[in-house]
């Protein structure tokens, strides 16, 4: 057992392996099957961008629940539902309509995340030594990691064969599976004694983690609209335009389509697990200062990706190319994501980091569903000059580590 880990942690980190795995898988699968069957990249950017927006409200509700309620009792709660919600799409399938089938189920399993990952973000510092927290974020990380690199890459295999419904009755034993684990969790919690009417005290929980990343730790908040600003540019490309440019663009057979991005999907998923690691090799040699550099060649390489869109390369080479890179970007997006939010842990009150963690996810990805939106309307509007988007991307994103490295040499 590693210094500074509990047993508990190893729990919670088992119940990530399963949970994760099977959100991976069904991330991947109902975008995948929605291009499939509309051939539209606008309703997947639309679709794709309004399933996002339930992350962003709940991830404050999220906050202020994990400061209240035992965070293993709202692990397994939760888990428990998206079983049960998975379970009624397969249910409802072919009586009501896909698309509205689809978005729904995404909106509430973005709406659960959300809800979802404060709990666990916010436990790591109650069963972990001080030290070993950057080490426990790059494990958890690297869970979800690789998760995604198996979720996408058997996702995309078992789609081709057999379509989308045995998938998702893997992904509702997977979230059953690991509730079932996570009901073994100790987490130690103290239950606050209530002193005003709930609704107040809720709004000055609101209030106590706004100011606290708007005034008292200014640079957090700096740097939560710093991410916002990633996932608006350099997040919500790579999220549309892979399925896009592999299903639509890349010269590949229909069945073997699906498969050639499952690969891609997995490829970046080990790139965020090279990251992963990484961070917990060299967690006492990283510093947050220096974490710009990672966006800002994160950025150029948006540049080979786009260049190899254009007409006359061989598919393999350009599919080699977007493989590669995106693989190299996930690795330093993890790398950047460990080391943001390892500081924030370090330096948010105990009362306070449920709430404030939650603040922070929702407010870096409230961008992001407008970023998937219209680069879903450009992918439509101009498939002959992706090389034009890419490029653009690039610009904008190395702007936003300059200003990264204006913040963070503040700190």
């Amino acid at each position: 057992m590693k210094k500074g880990f509990s047993k508990d942690f190893y729990l919670v980190m088992i119940g990530q392996i399963i949970s994760l795995f099977g959100n991976a898988v069904i991330r991947f699968a109902l975008p995948l099957h929605l291009l499939t069957v509309t051939q539209s990249p606008s309703l997947l950017g639309i679709v794709s961008g309004l399933s996002f927006l339930p992350l962003v409200i709940m991830s404050p509700v999220g906050g202020l629940i994990a400061d209240r309620v035992n965070k293993r009792n709202i692990m397994v709660v939760l888990d428990f539902f998206t079983a049960g919600l998975v379970l009624a799409f397969l249910l409802l399938s072919g009586r009501v309509s896909l698309i509205g089938l689809i978005l729904v189920l995404l909106f509430l399993l973005y709406g659960i995340s959300g809800a979802y990952q404060p709990s666990v973000q916010s436990s790591i510092p109650l069963l972990v030594t001080e030290e070993a927290i950057m080490p426990a974020n790059a494990l958890i990380n690297m869970i979800s990691s690789l998760s995604g690199l198996l979720g996408p890459a058997l996702g995309g295999i078992a789609y081709g064969l057999w379509g989308i419904t045995p998938i998702l009755y893997v992904c509702a034993g997977c979230f059953f599976l690991s509730a079932v684990m996570e009901l073994f969790i100790h987490i130690p919690f103290t239950r606050k004694e209530r002193t005003c009417s709930l609704f107040r005290e809720l709004t000055g929980d609101v209030k106590d983690s706004i100011l606290f990343i708007t005034r008292e730790k200014k640079q957090i908040g700096k740097l939560t609209l710093c991410c916002a600003a990633v996932n608006l540019f350099l997040s919500a490309l790579m999220i549309i335009s892979l399925p896009v440019i592999v299903m639509q663009v890349l010269s590949f057979p229909r069945g073997n389509a699906s498969e050639m991005y499952g690969f891609l999907q997995a490829a970046m998923a080990g790139g965020g697990l090279a990251g992963g690691m990484a961070a917990g090799i060299f967690s006492k040699k990283l510093n947050i200062q220096g974490s710009w550099k990672l966006l800002f060649v994160s950025s150029l390489l948006l540049l080979p990706m786009g260049a190899v869109l254009q007409e006359g390369i061989p598919v393999y080479a350009a599919y080699s190319v977007i493989a590669v890179s995106g693989l190299i970007i996930m690795a330093f997006a993890s790398l950047y994501t460990i080391q943001i939010m390892s500081y924030i842990q370090l330096t948010t009150p105990t009362a306070l980091i449920g709430k404030v963690i939650a603040w922070v996810i929702a407010l870096s990805t409230c961008a992001q569903p407008a970023g998937q939106m219209i680069y879903g309307f450009l992918l439509e509007r101009l498939p002959h000059r992706l090389w034009v988007i890419f490029a653009a991307t690039a610009a904008l994103s190395m702007l936003v580590a300059l200003w990264n490295k204006n913040i963070a040499e503040r700190l």
